[in-house]
């Protein structure tokens, strides 16, 4: 995380004394004179500048953002540079969507399982209890696609539970809205919760490819309460289109730029319930590939989504923009070869700044295990003995002697925090 460690000489220290006792938020929503629902922070209008994760953050409230959302209680458990989370993001002025997971059935939570159900309210009470009081708390985010991203939302079971649980919520703190985020907007799901979960303050949706009509689906299917799209960025892996042989074609971080960048411009057109939206991922994650969703390096480096993303929330691109990738053509892009032969990529590169830039290239094994609803993945391991020359923007490379399916990663670093990435799959068979 270098790119941290640099911006901390540039930021003012986060410090925390146990004898602060800063007042609770209170958070509410209003509607104004136009019919348009607002948030309210402290009784003021908010709109949700924010990003799923907890990495970053000073960058975040950097480039403009100003609120954070977790999947589960034990990331407020988490410090940085010694402080606890939600004292951290208080400093920098940072508000907290605080998830609370619920159990999902794939994982093996059991809804008619009457032991298993209080246990969960009992966990839900006691989090609310532990952390209703603190000044960065905006949401509860109660639950997070528990009802699983295939499902048709008729289970009513998890509705009703749901229903149970922010009642709960309600009791314990009156001045924090209950959010319940699903897995994209459709009607069915939308009105399973219209019948069983009338307690819901606020409808979370994550939704990738359309996230930008997710307000008008929801209201279509008669949803009238607010909406924040919880999660959102490139098209994912399950929408896109693939090679013959099934691998998934992964954007390129100028076209996830653009995508990031049209959402968020096109959600402004529904403000009369859109309280404002939670990029996704503010850090690293291996989820598909080591690259498509993370709007960070794991190195610590940004990418354009995070240029994209600090264009849309301050209308100034940042002092120092991430290199350009226009074009990346192979030989091999999107097709089967033979084994231990070779190959080449032409790069077309620039950088808005002029800045001397440098490659990272290596070739990894397809992923043979691709999660479920974003669940823990390991990376596949990078193969060893590829040769690879640059002559200009010309990559000569090795192909692996191993029948498989494959995929060249290209990184571009400007040496200054800034990079861009790219991928091309293709296959090796006798």
């Amino acid at each position: 995380m270098s790119v941290l460690a640099a911006m901390l000489v540039h930021c003012p220290s986060i410090s925390h004394s146990q004898d602060e006792k800063p007042e609770s938020s209170v958070v509410n929503v209003k509607t104004d004179e136009t019919g348009r629902q607002v948030l309210m922070f402290n009784n003021k209008p908010y709109e949700i500048h924010g990003v799923g994760g907890t990495s970053h953050l000073k960058d975040l409230a950097k480039y403009g953002g100003n609120s954070i959302r977790t999947w589960g209680i034990g990331s407020l458990e988490e410090k940085i540079e010694g402080v606890p989370l939600l004292d951290y993001c208080h400093k920098l002025g940072i508000t907290v969507t605080a998830g609370i997971w619920i159990g999902h059935k794939r994982h093996g939570f059991d809804y008619s399982d009457q032991k298993q159900l209080e246990k969960q309210r009992e966990d839900v009470r006691a989090a609310v209890r532990k952390y209703r009081g603190h000044p960065a708390l905006l949401l509860w985010g109660l639950g997070n696609e528990m009802e699983g991203p295939t499902s048709d939302g008729k289970d009513a079971d998890i509705w009703k539970e749901l229903n149970k649980l922010a009642a709960i919520v309600k009791e314990e703190d009156p001045n924090h809205p209950v959010m319940t985020v699903i897995a994209g907007s459709s009607a069915s799901k939308v009105k399973g919760i219209l019948e069983f979960y009338p307690n819901i303050d606020i409808l979370g949706v994550n939704a990738y490819a359309g996230a930008s009509g997710a307000p008008l689906a929801v209201k279509a299917a008669g949803w009238k309460k607010p909406f924040v799209l919880t999660e959102f960025g490139t098209p994912g892996h399950w929408e896109v289109p693939k090679t013959a042989w099934g691998a998934a074609i992964e954007p390129s971080s100028r076209d996830k730029a653009a995508s990031y960048h049209a959402t968020v411009s096109l959600l402004n057109e529904n403000k009369d319930i859109c309280l404002g939206s939670y990029a996704f991922l503010w850090g690293f994650k291996q989820e598909m590939t080591s690259t498509w969703y993370g709007m960070f390096l794991k190195s610590g480096e940004k990418l354009p989504s995070v240029d994209a993303m600090a264009l849309v929330w301050t209308g100034k691109w940042p002092a120092n923009r991430c290199p350009k990738i226009e074009s990346i053509t192979s030989s091999v892009d999107g097709k089967t070869v033979r084994p231990g032969g070779n190959a080449t990529a032409t790069v077309s590169v620039k950088d808005p700044e002029g800045d001397p830039l440098e490659w990272e290239v290596y070739i990894a094994g397809e992923n043979k295990n691709v999660s479920v609803g974003g669940d823990h993945e390991e990376a596949p391991p990078v193969i060893a003995g590829i040769a690879f020359k640059w002559e200009n923007d010309l990559l000569n490379f090795s192909v692996p002697k191993v029948p498989g399916a494959y995929r060249l990663f290209l990184t571009v670093r400007d040496g200054k925090g800034s990079a861009s990435v790219g991928n091309i799959p293709f296959r090796v068979a006798n």
